[in-house]
Protein backbone atom coordinates (compact mmCIF):
# COMPACT_ATOMS: atom_id res chain seq x y z
CA UNK A 1 0.00 0.00 0.00
CA UNK A 2 1.59 3.79 -0.97
CA UNK A 3 0.81 7.03 0.87
CA UNK A 4 0.94 9.70 -0.52
CA UNK A 5 0.82 13.52 0.87
CA UNK A 6 1.26 16.76 -0.83
CA UNK A 7 2.01 20.20 0.37
CA UNK A 8 2.90 23.30 -0.72
CA UNK A 9 -0.20 24.71 -2.85
CA UNK A 10 -1.11 28.76 -1.51
CA UNK A 11 -1.74 31.63 -3.22
CA UNK A 12 0.29 33.09 -6.09
CA UNK A 13 0.50 36.20 -8.65
CA UNK A 14 0.75 35.44 -12.25
CA UNK A 15 4.01 35.29 -13.19
CA UNK A 16 5.03 34.02 -9.93
CA UNK A 17 6.32 30.67 -8.59
CA UNK A 18 5.26 27.50 -6.44
CA UNK A 19 6.90 24.41 -5.53
CA UNK A 20 4.98 20.89 -4.75
CA UNK A 21 5.95 18.67 -2.71
CA UNK A 22 4.48 14.96 -2.30
CA UNK A 23 5.95 12.76 0.10
CA UNK A 24 5.70 8.97 -0.45
CA UNK A 25 5.23 6.03 2.54
CA UNK A 26 5.08 2.63 1.60
CA UNK A 27 4.78 0.43 -1.29
CA UNK A 28 6.08 -0.54 -4.44
CA UNK A 29 5.20 1.65 -8.26
CA UNK A 30 7.05 2.46 -11.30
CA UNK A 31 5.96 6.11 -11.70
CA UNK A 32 4.74 9.09 -9.69
CA UNK A 33 2.75 11.88 -10.82
CA UNK A 34 0.79 15.06 -11.03
CA UNK A 35 -2.39 15.91 -11.98
CA UNK A 36 -4.65 19.03 -11.25
CA UNK A 37 -8.43 19.11 -11.49
CA UNK A 38 -10.25 22.80 -11.66
CA UNK A 39 -13.89 22.90 -10.74
CA UNK A 40 -16.06 21.70 -13.39
CA UNK A 41 -13.29 20.78 -15.88
CA UNK A 42 -11.90 16.80 -15.44
CA UNK A 43 -8.80 15.69 -13.91
CA UNK A 44 -5.74 16.71 -15.92
CA UNK A 45 -2.38 15.48 -16.64
CA UNK A 46 0.88 17.71 -15.42
CA UNK A 47 3.55 15.90 -15.27
CA UNK A 48 4.69 12.19 -14.22
CA UNK A 49 8.10 10.88 -13.32
CA UNK A 50 9.90 7.22 -13.61
CA UNK A 51 11.24 6.33 -10.15
CA UNK A 52 14.01 4.31 -11.32
CA UNK A 53 15.84 6.29 -13.87
CA UNK A 54 14.23 9.35 -13.48
CA UNK A 55 12.69 9.98 -16.79
CA UNK A 56 9.86 12.70 -17.00
CA UNK A 57 7.23 13.74 -19.33
CA UNK A 58 5.01 16.65 -19.13
CA UNK A 59 1.19 17.90 -20.30
CA UNK A 60 1.65 20.40 -23.11
CA UNK A 61 -0.11 23.07 -21.09
CA UNK A 62 2.56 23.12 -18.83
CA UNK A 63 5.95 21.86 -20.49
CA UNK A 64 8.66 24.52 -20.42
CA UNK A 65 7.00 25.67 -17.39
CA UNK A 66 6.69 23.34 -14.67
CA UNK A 67 9.77 20.20 -14.01
CA UNK A 68 8.98 17.16 -11.94
CA UNK A 69 12.16 16.00 -9.87
CA UNK A 70 12.00 13.23 -7.10
CA UNK A 71 14.25 12.86 -3.73
CA UNK A 72 15.48 9.05 -3.48
CA UNK A 73 16.66 9.20 -0.25
CA UNK A 74 13.62 11.27 0.77
CA UNK A 75 11.02 9.42 -0.76
CA UNK A 76 9.47 12.55 -2.36
CA UNK A 77 8.90 14.04 -5.72
CA UNK A 78 8.46 17.93 -6.54
CA UNK A 79 6.74 20.19 -8.87
CA UNK A 80 8.67 23.45 -9.71
CA UNK A 81 5.60 25.64 -11.26
CA UNK A 82 7.89 28.96 -13.00
CA UNK A 83 5.63 31.61 -14.98
CA UNK A 84 2.19 30.61 -13.15
CA UNK A 85 -0.79 31.58 -14.84
CA UNK A 86 -4.51 32.13 -13.90
CA UNK A 87 -5.35 28.94 -15.64
CA UNK A 88 -2.96 26.91 -13.26
CA UNK A 89 -5.40 27.10 -10.67
CA UNK A 90 -6.43 23.76 -9.62
CA UNK A 91 -6.63 21.51 -6.85
CA UNK A 92 -2.88 19.18 -7.57
CA UNK A 93 -2.57 15.74 -6.94
CA UNK A 94 0.34 13.52 -6.50
CA UNK A 95 -0.57 9.81 -7.72
CA UNK A 96 1.41 6.55 -7.76
CA UNK A 97 1.56 3.93 -10.75
CA UNK A 98 1.75 0.10 -9.76
CA UNK A 99 4.96 -2.11 -10.54
CA UNK A 100 3.75 -3.83 -13.31
CA UNK A 101 1.31 -1.47 -15.01
CA UNK A 102 1.56 -0.78 -18.26
CA UNK A 103 -0.75 1.67 -19.42
CA UNK A 104 -0.27 5.23 -20.46
CA UNK A 105 1.16 7.10 -17.75
CA UNK A 106 -0.63 10.35 -19.06
CA UNK A 107 -4.04 8.73 -17.81
CA UNK A 108 -5.12 8.72 -14.41
CA UNK A 109 -6.53 5.44 -15.09
CA UNK A 110 -3.07 3.68 -14.52
CA UNK A 111 -2.63 5.17 -11.24
CA UNK A 112 -3.97 3.56 -7.97
CA UNK A 113 -3.02 5.55 -5.07
CA UNK A 114 -3.85 9.11 -4.64
CA UNK A 115 -3.42 11.85 -2.14
CA UNK A 116 -5.56 14.04 -0.51
CA UNK A 117 -4.55 17.03 -2.58
CA UNK A 118 -3.26 20.39 -2.18
CA UNK A 119 -5.07 23.96 -3.54
CA UNK A 120 -2.66 26.17 -6.25
CA UNK A 121 -4.70 29.25 -6.54
CA UNK A 122 -3.52 31.96 -9.27
CA UNK A 123 -4.40 35.51 -9.45
CA UNK A 124 -4.24 37.42 -12.24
Amino acid sequence: QVRLVESGGGLVQAGGSLRLSCARFGGTFSDLAWFRQAPGKEREFVAAIRWIGGSTIYGASVKGRFTVSRDNAKSAMYLQMNTLKPEDTAVYFCAAKPTGTYTSSYSSLSYSYWGQGTQVTVSS
